[in-house]
């Protein structure tokens, strides 16, 4: 099926974007000039920083004026001058003619309001309607993006809903006015596999319905491939190539392109596993109570791990793979004794279960995590030498303060950041160097099992390439076990040598990486690998 291409909805041309800061002047974007067709999809991609947000932002003039400045370039939809737009022309565009999907839905929602009030709240503004009209429209948009209990979902709020329905109902804003251009910014990066298929679908299909343009900002290129019409690849802050997507997937001409297309990440030649357990866990649960009623009796159970029993081997990489809410985190925490659980957990052949918080406390230095979020997990008021020193401190490691200083120098050039860097703070760095740090400060500690909770899942593509890289090579020099926590099955296949598929928090198959990839067995197990591989299951359209 082919898309029927009209005139061009907008036009980028020469659009450059300022910004004006204590250090100088920093040129966010330069001269970037492509168009958008009526019912085409264009892509947008690059790495962070590479100016794809910016560019989206100044469409809609969202930017921070006057501290951003456009030196150059218009912006036309149709015949309609965006850039230096009165405020009435763009209030009239803005959630109208052109909306725009954000990355992140729990920090775009409002979290003190209603869903139903927050989807009703551009109808009121831009169509007048009455509050029961409007409600009646708000039920039927979330019906149109695939809401289950529509009815009862009404007065919930965001942190009620799961990434992927307020993702639904992110969409069912930016629909409401049934604008002509969507702009969709990285709208499916944190989302499961399964759940970004039925995005990506869903945003297909209602374009489709709508016959809307689509401006897709993303930097995972197999979203490109499934999605997009065209393509336009953004670095620092310049368009260096642009063309149809078979085209640039294909026969890419700029360097910048190829070195984009070759950072899937790879499985690496040296892996020496062996037969003799490391940690193995029998049986193992964890159940939350669910408590109803004036005297708060136990009514049921949240069964997060249930009855799960795994082992790791030394030197071995245990991939643990499903969806959000499966129970993979819980696991990984329960493993080692980060939170209560039930049943039998042994650390080289000895009972850690039952375990006192003192006589646990020398096993940590050999039982690290490292988690997803890096800003999240390293403290901001820490300079990176001392986020590093401090477990070697905990744990009594090296004689002296020369020493740990000789130790911190050592390990982030083993993970390959200047050590110049560690009078830095966090803040400074780009989520790359904050996940390196991170595993600074758990291999500083020379453990013998590291828990890596989705490490990777929010990098670009050439980034957790790297990270990658890095692992399995520090994995190779210091005999490492990893627990490999991850919903990106591409990077699983890479890691793993042995996978653990979980389900409401059961284990639903198992086994080597190969064969669970190359020959699943369970239902749920194939639909998560095509969601995952499947390039044509979620568009029929490549190219026009």
């Amino acid at each position: 099926m082919s898309v029927e291409i009209a005139s061009t909805m907008l036009k980028v041309e020469n659009l450059s974007v300022d910004f004006r800061t204590e250090a100088g002047i920093v040129h966010a974007a330069q001269n970037v000039s492509f168009t958008v067709n009526r019912g085409e999809t264009v892509a947008l991609v690059g790495e962070s920083g590479s100016g794809k947000s910016v560019t989206a932002l100044s469409i809609l003039q969202l930017l921070p004026y006057p501290a951003a400045s456009h030196p150059s370039g218009s912006i036309l939809l149709e015949d309609q001058e965006l850039v230096g737009g009165s405020l009435s022309v763009l209030s009239s565009v803005r959630g109208n003619r052109i909306s725009m999907i954000f990355q992140e839905p729990m920090t775009s929602l409002n979290p003190l309001h209603s869903i139903g009030k927050q989807v009703g709240e551009t109808l009121l503004i831009h169509k007048g309607l009455s509050k029961e009209s409007s409600r009646q429209r708000t039920l039927e948009l979330l019906h149109l993006v695939g809401m289950e209990q529509v009815s009862q979902r009404l007065n919930a709020f965001p942190h009620e809903l799961s990434g992927g329905q307020r993702q639904r109902v992110m969409i069912a804003m930016a629909l409401a006015n049934e604008p002509d251009l969507l702009i969709a910014d990285e709208p499916t990066t944190a989302l499961d596999v399964t759940i970004q298929a039925k995005i990506l679908k869903l945003l297909k299909d209602l374009q489709d319905q709508f016959k809307m343009a689509m401006l897709f900002i993303t930097h995972d290129l197999a979203v490109v491939k499934k999605v997009a019409n065209r393509v336009c690849v953004m670095n620092n802050g310049q368009i260096v190539e642009q063309g149809a997507v078979t085209r640039i997937f294909d026969q890419p001409s700029h360097e910048y392109t190829k070195h984009l297309l070759q950072s899937e990440p790879k499985r690496a030649e040296q892996s020496h596993p062996t037969s003799e357990p490391l940690i193995h866990a029998d049986n193992l649960r964890v159940w939350y109570p669910i408590k109803k009623g004036i005297f708060r009796r136990i009514h049921d159970y949240v069964k997060a791990v249930d009855g799960v029993t795994i082992t790791v081997c030394k030197g071995q990489t245990l991939g643990v793979v499903g969806e959000s809410g499966s129970g993979k985190t819980t696991l990984g925490l329960s493993l080692l004794r980060l939170i209560s659980s039930e049943g039998k957990i042994q650390f080289r052949d000895q009972g850690i279960q039952g375990l006192k918080f003192h006589d646990l406390r020398p096993l940590r230095r050999e039982m690290q995590i490292i988690f997803q979020d890096p800003f999240g997990s390293l403290n901001p008021r820490m300079s990176v030498g001392q986020i590093v020193e401090e477990g070697m401190k905990v744990h009594g490691i090296a004689k002296n303060r020369e020493e740990r200083e000789g130790m911190i120098i050592s390990v982030l050039e083993d993970v390959g950041l200047d050590p110049e860097i560690k009078d830095r703070y966090p803040h400074e760095f780009s989520g790359g160097q904050r996940q390196r740090v991170a595993i600074a400060r758990a291999i500083v500690l020379k453990p013998r099992l590291i828990v890596l909770d989705e490490p990777t899942s929010s990098l670009d593509v050439s980034v957790q390439s790297q990270i990658i890289d890095l692992l399995q090579r520090l994995q190779w020099e210091h005999d490492l076990s990893y627990i490999f926590i991850s919903h990106d099955l591409k990077v699983v296949r890479a890691m793993a040598d042995q996978v653990i598929v979980m389900r409401d928090g059961k284990v639903v198959e198992r086994g080597a990486v190969e064969s669970i990839f190359e020959d699943p067995q369970d239902d749920y197990t194939r639909s998560l690998i095509t969601a995952a591989f499947d390039l044509e299951t979620v568009s029929e359209t490549q190219n026009t």
